[in-house]
């Protein structure tokens, strides 16, 4: 029969459990916006027509970053009848089309220039930056060891004050396992360039500022120390 574990510890090996925390902050790797492509015609043939052409001229604009862009999405894709609101019957007064599209850079001088010249296309909208870490970015391991390190630090005070030291970790454990240990903070924002058409003159880049990430991390830990002698 297993015997049950003691959750205080005993005389002879007393426990301490403590947490250790860390906040850092660093730079953002990565900048995101989304990218409204729109049209509208009287009959499906022609919204489609227009649609398929300021998509394509978006997406050859944004590949044409190159490396600065680390990834390119489609999201979704939409052509739907917009009907007259008087009238008997089903009358169709226009289509609209949409496509959104999702773009990723690492080069956050390359991300204003391209936001901007999106913005100044035909009934394109763009939307953000959201600024943000890699899942793996090494900014993330940095907390987690100085979480560890000052559950340690902490263990090791209580022991000191007891008059003795610690003898054996017995357990550290994840806060927040779920969600990584990392708390995502608001997104920074620019202007929402709403359907604006293209404007005969170039317009200039746009100077983005982007926003400091914040890292936390949380352990739970676990220590024996040596009978103090009380």
């Amino acid at each position: 029969m297993t015997t049950p574990a003691v959750p205080y510890g005993t005389p002879d090996a007393p426990r301490i459990a403590v947490r250790g925390e860390a906040h850092i902050e660093v730079d953002p790797e990565i900048g995101r916006i989304g990218i409204t492509v729109a049209s509208r015609g009287k009959d499906r043939r022609s919204a489609l027509e227009d649609l398929t052409r300021r998509n394509a001229t978006a997406l050859d604009l944004v590949k044409s970053y190159g490396d600065a862009v680390e990834r390119l999405e489609t999201g979704a894709f939409s052509v739907r009848p917009e009907l007259t609101k008087h009238g008997r019957g089903e009358r169709v007064r226009t289509y609209q089309g949409t496509v959104h599209l999702t773009a990723e850079l690492t080069d956050f001088t390359a991300l204003g220039e391209l936001a901007t010249r999106l913005a100044d296309l035909e009934l394109t909208r763009v939307d953000g930056p959201w600024w943000d870490l890699r899942p793996a970015s090494p900014a993330h391991r940095r907390a987690r060891e100085q979480a560890v390190h000052e559950a340690v630090q902490r263990a090791r005070e209580y022991a000191e004050a007891l008059g003795t030291s610690l003898a054996a970790l017995v357990e550290i454990a994840d806060i927040g396992a779920e969600d990584g240990g990392h708390r995502p903070m608001a997104a920074g924002r620019m202007r929402s360039m709403a359907f604006a058409e293209a404007a005969e003159d170039t317009v200039a880049a746009l100077d983005l500022e982007p926003q400091r990430q914040h890292v936390y991390a949380e352990v739970n830990a676990r220590f024996t120390m040596r009978p103090p002698q009380l």
